[in-house]
């Protein structure tokens, strides 16, 4: 009987032996209580203690595609309001240019607007005019509307890191048990955008440094854990990542160009530069137990 892994976790013959019984001893459970069950029998959880049964399901699927379970059938289908989900309508709001110096515009308010009344006009303005649109973030996230004098100016997303980097993990340290146990502390910037009639320069930079300073507590207050790294991806073929730069962010090398569901060696997406802030000098220490 081969052997098995699935997201980190090793599948032993015994492992399978156990998931058949478990089956066996169950016959009229659905796929979410078998799940659960084993869940409980392996204590397989998540870092707040919650069952890990998605990624079990996940799990179970894998070994009855392998022909080594027969898992009951699909007793019901969930309804994904995802995946018929209506883009953003557009806003009307002032495009009066900005301009000037950064002083002249000032002070600026970041206002971090995951579920509250503004984030129907956050998704709208990166849905307009950033020019990958709106993405429903997945996981742990955070979105933020910077003000000035009253009207929006710039918009900034935030989620959960992709599991392996090649060049970040080689920059941290750190080894597959430590980024599996802490990939939840580092977050990524996945959207950064300057609305197009505001022209102030050093804004973007400014910007980045005042997050860096606030948002290990933001991410604090949501998902009671701090953050020690955040990352990004800069496009080389349409950006310089001035900006990061400026803000002090390093650069950690460039991925591959082969996206996760890659099934061989060769380049399938461009190949981005990937750029990293501690927000800890002790973030290799942290990251790494």
């Amino acid at each position: 009987m081969a052997e098995f892994s699935y997201r980190g976790r090793q599948i032993s013959r015994e492992d399978i032996l156990y998931i058949r019984a478990l089956i066996e001893r169950h016959p009229n459970e659905s796929r979410r209580t078998l799940s659960t069950k084993l869940c409980e029998a392996w204590q397989w959880c998540q870092s707040n203690g919650a069952l890990r049964d998605m990624v079990c399901r996940g799990m179970l699927l894998m070994l009855e595609r392998a022909g080594q379970i027969t898992l009951p059938p699909v007793s019901y289908v969930r309804h994904n309001p995802l995946a018929k989900r209506a883009r953003p309508a557009p806003v009307f709001i002032d495009t009066t240019p900005v301009e000037g110096s950064l002083h002249q515009i000032q002070p600026l308010e970041l206002a971090q607007v995951r579920r509250s009344g503004d984030e129907p006009l956050f998704n709208s303005l990166m849905e307009e005019h950033h020019y990958l649109g709106y993405e429903q973030p997945v996981g742990e996230h955070l979105k933020y509307l910077v003000w000035a004098q009253g009207r929006p100016i710039a918009c900034l997303a935030w989620s959960s890191a992709p599991r392996h980097i090649g060049s970040r993990d080689r920059y941290i340290g750190w080894n597959q048990e430590a980024r599996r146990r802490n990939i939840r502390f580092i977050a990524y910037n996945t959207r950064f955008l300057i609305l197009p009639w505001v022209r102030v320069m050093h804004l973007a930079s400014h910007i980045l440094g005042r997050m860096a300073a606030r948002i290990s507590a933001d991410w604090q207050r949501m998902y009671r854990h701090p953050l020690y790294f955040l990352e990004t991806f800069v496009d080389p073929e349409q950006f310089r990542g001035t900006c990061y730069r400026a803000a002090n962010w390093v650069l950690l090398g460039k991925t591959t160009g082969r996206g996760k569901q890659s099934n061989s060696y060769v380049p399938n997406r461009s190949i981005k530069e990937v750029l990293g802030y501690p927000l800890t000098k002790r973030f290799r220490e942290r990251l790494g137990e």
